[in-house]
């Protein structure tokens, strides 16, 4: 089996804790991860000021190369990610195909209702009048105790509620890709903590 292939799509205004982390736990799992800049600039600044070179441009690479597609949260780079036709393209593609998954957190699934894609779904998002609006016919989950820490999983369709379930949703996302997350949860002193709170 091939390795699998994330784009992660990174506008200015993403959030990096969101970002980076799930990024990161991607390529802990062995996967290839590409931040990729949809600004045509390689370094693209986060929500807070954190400046980040990309590996590549979004006019620089082949959709059809990619497992998983990834969209951080974070204003106004959510946003900017929904407004981009080219990204809501990829997104009505990947969730047309079922051997490819699409991934949101916070902010970002609103790019699932611009595409399309969520009608019927079962999708969260970070808790707004706006997202209820937005997902109107989809199965909008707005109550934490619905979700698994936070995280919703339909099908192969992600989504999760903000920064504070980075990780958990990062876990997830590797399951999803076939990886192994168990072992990530230990070695990451996940389980530890989760134990003791």
């Amino acid at each position: 089996m091939s390795k699998k292939r994330i784009a992660a799509l990174l506008a200015d205004g993403f959030e990096e804790i969101e970002a980076l982390s799930t990024v990161d736990i991607l390529r802990r799992a062995g996967f290839t991860c590409d931040m990729v800049s949809v600004t045509g600039r390689e370094v693209v600044s986060s929500a807070h000021g954190v400046r980040v070179i990309a590996d590549t441009l979004l006019e620089n690479v082949e959709q059809n190369s990619y497992d998983a597609v990834f969209l951080p949260g974070g204003q106004p780079g959510s946003d900017t990610l929904r407004d981009n036709d080219i990204v809501v393209n990829w997104v009505k593609a990947f969730a047309a195909d079922s051997s490819k998954i699409v991934a949101a957190i916070c902010a970002a699934p609103q790019v699932l209702a611009k595409a399309g894609v969520a009608a019927g779904r079962r999708v969260t998002s970070y808790p707004d009048e706006y997202f209820q609006r937005i997902f109107s016919d989809a199965e909008y989950v707005d109550d934490n105790t619905q979700t698994e820490e936070g995280v919703v999983v339909d099908g192969d369709i992600i989504t999760s509620r903000g920064p504070g379930t980075s990780l958990p949703f990062a876990f997830r996302l590797v399951e999803l890709l076939g990886g192994d997350a168990d072992s990530l949860r230990e070695g990451m002193e996940y389980n530890a903590l989760k134990e003791s709170l």
